[in-house]
């Protein structure tokens, strides 16, 4: 049930906000199983199934069996053998977030996409006078469902850290609320490895210093967690006390466009590795030229096979004029690289320092594995 206090919509009191959090239950395995109604019920993988194929989503009835995203295609097939494997369809996924996006437009002014399946929705100007921040989540999630067929879970609190936590709490196609003054307590009894941006290995370094939850992280000082932490010290302590003053940010700039992909065998030869560049390029071209990005920076990445990554980099006075100019910069890159110590593994290939994109219908795809864009903060 909503506190009076929060449902009020008074935009005047001073950093008090109403945000939802929406993000899509295993939205790119779910539109699967929505257009092939033969999927329904079984457990199914969005990806490669060859032998460097990648899960890029999961079921949740694959996810019954351990099977998650950014897990080896073989491993996955281990651990449940009756597994579905699709491969991904992101023009397809990439239509179904503009229509939950145009849901979204009804309902806030100030809309933060992350990726193609979640977003952030400012609602503290109440468009159109519901008078509940968690109302209007209801019926967001209830549009969603009634448009496309598929379900949302939705978090609502105060703030976007909160709020996205509160969207995970009851998952899949739920609701949770985070009243004003509950932030802490609730931030208190998580595992820190439900907070945004701690992977494995940071909560595996949490651990070792006794830290389990956020209680346990909000006993420590700043100057402890800047010891330990550095540059994330100052997330951490605010987070653990439920504490974020970040607005929604609306048409953020983009800060890069790429792709990469991963070999079914490592290439080792020189003349192997100009040609899965060459293709790279035409994929990621591609992506530039329809979205009109123009950018400075082309970076190329490489994996070996021993998993060392390799970057090499390269600013421009001005602007890549075109294809020629973006796949000779690249190609260079490549060269300077070459001989490699070990086989590549995965190529990947982004401009940047972009001019003029934005978010704005130039939504990021999550990486392979990665279905909402989560980030890595160590």
């Amino acid at each position: 049930m909503d506190s009076p206090e929060y449902d009020s919509d008074d935009d005047e009191v001073p950093g008090l906000r109403k945000i939802i959090h929406i993000d899509m239950d295993a939205f790119f395995a779910s539109v699967e199983q929505r257009d092939d109604p033969s999927l329904k019920g079984l457990p199914v993988a969005v990806g490669g199934s060859r032998e460097r194929g990648v899960v890029a989503a999961a079921s949740y009835e694959a996810r019954k069996f351990g099977v998650r995203s950014a897990m080896a295609s073989v491993q996955a097939a281990r651990l449940c053998p009756q597994l579905v494997f699709r491969p991904p369809r992101f023009e397809v996924y990439r239509g179904v977030s503009r229509q939950i996006r145009a849901i979204f437009a009804d309902y806030a002014a100030r809309i933060e996409p992350l990726s193609l399946d979640e977003a952030y929705l400012d609602v503290t100007r109440d468009l159109r006078g519901i008078g509940s921040a968690t109302r209007i989540a209801e019926l967001i999630r209830a549009r969603i469902h009634s448009d496309t067929g598929l379900t949302a879970s939705a978090g609502v609190s105060y703030n976007k850290f909160l709020a996205k936590i509160a969207s995970d709490q009851n998952k899949p196609d739920g609701l949770c609320l985070i009243r004003p003054g509950e932030g802490a307590q609730f931030v208190a009894a998580l595992p820190l490895r439900r907070f945004h941006g701690v992977g494995p290995r940071g909560a595996e370094k949490m651990a070792a210093l006794g830290l389990h939850t956020g209680g346990d992280l909000a006993t420590q000082p700043l100057a402890f967690l800047r010891e330990h932490f550095g540059a994330q010290a100052e997330y951490l302590y605010r987070a653990a006390r439920g504490i974020d003053l970040r607005p929604v940010r609306a048409n953020r700039p983009r800060k890069s466009l790429g792709g990469e992909r991963t070999f079914d065998r490592d290439i080792s030869t020189g003349p192997g590795l100009r040609e899965a560049l060459a293709n790279i390029i035409d994929l990621v071209w591609g992506d530039i030229a329809k979205v009109g990005a123009r950018g400075r920076t082309i970076t190329l990445k490489l994996r070996l096979s021993d998993f060392t990554l390799r970057t090499h980099a390269r600013s421009l006075a001005q602007v890549v004029e075109g294809r020629e100019e973006f796949a000779r910069v690249a190609e260079g890159l490549l060269n300077d690289l070459l001989p490699l110590p070990q086989p590549v593994r995965l190529m990947g290939l982004t401009l940047s320092a972009l001019e003029g994109a934005t978010a704005k219908g130039l939504i990021d795809l999550p990486e392979a594995g990665n279905e909402a864009g989560q980030m890595k903060l160590f």
